[in-house]
């Protein structure tokens, strides 16, 4: 029987990717409800110009906003909290109730907690000197949460 090696690879074939993350999606789906993985992208623009976007996805029955962005010269306009919004309005169309996202101490913890969501863990030195937040907001649908 030959050995079985591992080792760290730089550039992993797409192949090599997708027999891995489709293994993992097939194994899943045998455990619970087919997940119904979905991107989901919010751009805001000014005159053409991209100042601000949202990248995340959803799957089973939660939005993940994996990262916010918005431009310097027009933070605390309302476009970050326009962003928020238009994605969990999406999610709740695609059947989404509940949501979740990360942050650190130096970016947008205040902004998050203000719209509705709560830390359930944290990481002390991630980077270190700092500490990385992980939020929830539960019932996406319920009257006054988007």
């Amino acid at each position: 029987m030959n050995e079985i090696q591992t080792i760290i690879e730089e550039h992993c074939s797409s192949e090599d990717l997708e027999r891995i993350v489709g293994s993992l999606v097939r194994h899943n789906d045998g455990q619970a409800a087919t997940e119904g993985y979905r991107d989901l992208v919010a751009l805001s623009r000014l005159g053409g110009e991209l100042v601000g976007g949202l990248i995340g996805y959803t799957h089973w029955n939660w939005l993940f906003i994996k990262q916010l962005w918005v431009a310097d010269e027009v933070r605390r306009s309302g476009i970050g909290r326009r962003l928020m919004l238009t994605a969990e309005q999406e999610a709740c169309h695609r059947g989404c109730l509940h949501a979740h996202c990360d942050t650190f101490d130096f970016q947008a913890l205040p902004f998050y907690q203000a719209l509705g969501y709560s830390i359930f863990g944290q990481l002390e030195d991630y980077p270190l000197g700092h500490t990385r937040y992980f939020l929830h907001k539960r019932n996406l649908n319920a009257p006054g949460s988007t």
